[in-house]
């Protein structure tokens, strides 16, 4: 992965316009964490191959980033990117990693599922 590169990513969002996408969005705040502190707040969400068409995407911030998709019946959106890649298989693998390099947000898009 590399950083956030906001031009390349619209490009990738503008392209996928109205096309059946499937989705994973994946967010911690360290699900393991509270092991190690119990009054910790663990705070998980994950959703994957989910199919979805939007008909408007943008790219914010300074950074991190954020991601929204507007759909038909309203928005999705994954805040805290800091790095990405678009694969050989031209899936968008979007991230955000804490500056000691724990994940804390995956977002992903691709024309085909994602495997399970």
């Amino acid at each position: 992965m590399k950083p956030i590169d906001k031009i390349q990513i619209q490009q990738y969002l503008d392209e996928k316009l109205n096309k059946p996408l499937y989705l994973h969005l994946e967010t911690t705040t360290g699900a393991y964490s509270a092991h190690r502190n119990e009054s910790n707040l663990t705070v998980v969400a994950f959703i994957r191959n989910a199919e979805i068409t939007y008909e408007q995407a943008k790219i914010t911030g300074n950074g991190p980033f954020r991601i929204g998709l507007k759909m038909p019946h309203g928005w999705t959106y994954a805040e805290g990117l800091t790095d990405f890649t678009i694969d050989e298989q031209d899936r968008l693998l979007a991230a955000g990693h804490h500056p000691d390099g724990k994940l804390a947000i995956a977002f992903q898009l691709s024309e085909s599922p994602f495997p399970s």
